[in-house]
């Protein structure tokens, strides 16, 4: 599907309440984002980070810009503070983010797209955290994914490069957001404490147990045994999310991550995949806190698919 011929609108929010939830289920945004987001699974079924893969011209650029955006956190120190959480320092590098968005999209994309940027810039920039709240969660990464789903039904993004977006693209995007949750102190958004998946990552799991899902050697409860964990962090995304884990929380993992500790019982990779998928329209895609700050445009439109109509 590509959508280039058609006017571009500042994208606005559309949920206001629980029952908007219930039209968001038979939206055409909806059902454009979750094939998205499992088209891009599949593509990573049984892969490692470390395996090569086809890195295109665009898919390059946009590496480029996450490590830009990456060096202006050592430009914009942290301010000396005692709080916890919420480093105000962090409100100056979202604000340099939204300046430079609009020019970062016109040195990415052809010419003939720059129409889209308007539809563009809301995801990326909710992508990394919210500024007024000194926040990060899954919401955001889901910003970040909207954003890489708007370019690829622009057609800018091919099928050959969903392999890319998550083992290339995604796992940049980790490094980043994981520099500012440390370097910014951010509070997890939304998080549902111990009883979350995760105070600020969902996707990561997802796409990380497809790459295993076939694995003979590593199963889900291999994320208990810290030597599996650091061996595998850098070839497996599940694994480096675990070890982020080890490194930001303290006390045994079962009490800090039980579900987490929940998913390592389950007996193979498969199941722990397409369980993680029902768990995020759940947990994610179905939760008015979350989604009420989502936001709609002709890319991702609020309307109800034609057999919905």
């Amino acid at each position: 599907m590509t959508l280039t011929d058609q006017a571009f609108i500042e994208p606005k929010k559309q949920i206001n309440d629980q029952q908007d939830i219930n039209k968001l289920v038979t939206s055409e945004a909806y059902i454009r984002l979750t094939r998205f987001i499992e088209l891009l699974n599949e593509s990573v079924v049984n892969k490692k980070i470390s395996d090569p893969c086809f890195v295109s011209e665009l898919v390059q650029k946009v590496i480029d810009t996450l490590d830009i955006i990456m060096s202006w956190i050592d430009e914009i120190p942290p301010l000396p503070t005692s709080q916890r959480f919420g480093n105000k320092a962090f409100r100056d590098w979202v604000a340099r983010l939204e300046q430079n968005a609009p020019i970062i999209h016109r040195d990415i994309l052809p010419p003939q797209f720059h129409g889209a940027i308007i539809e563009l810039v809301s995801y990326f920039t909710e992508g990394f955290g919210n500024a007024t709240r000194i926040d990060y969660g899954s919401g955001h990464e889901l910003n970040f994914v909207a954003w890489m789903c708007c370019v690829h039904l622009l057609g800018l993004f091919q099928e050959q490069d969903y392999t890319a977006l998550v083992l290339r693209v995604f796992t940049k995007y980790l490094d980043l957001v994981r520099r500012l949750q440390s370097v910014y102190m951010l509070e997890p958004a939304g998080s549902r404490g111990v009883w979350g998946l995760d105070d600020h990552q969902f996707l990561s799991y997802y796409w990380g147990s497809a790459q295993l899902r076939d694995n003979k050697h590593l199963k889900p409860k291999s994320i208990l045994s810290e030597d599996l964990v650091n061996m595998y962090s850098s070839d497996y995304i599940y694994f480096g999310c675990i070890k982020y884990i080890k490194e930001v929380k303290r006390g045994p993992f079962h009490e800090h991550s039980p579900l987490l500790y929940d998913i390592s019982q389950v007996p193979n990779w498969t199941k722990v995949n397409s369980g993680l998928m029902k768990m995020y329209v759940a947990d994610v895609l179905k939760k008015f806190p979350i989604m009420q700050h989502f936001v709609f445009g002709n890319l991702l439109p609020f309307k109800p698919t034609v057999e919905h109509q």
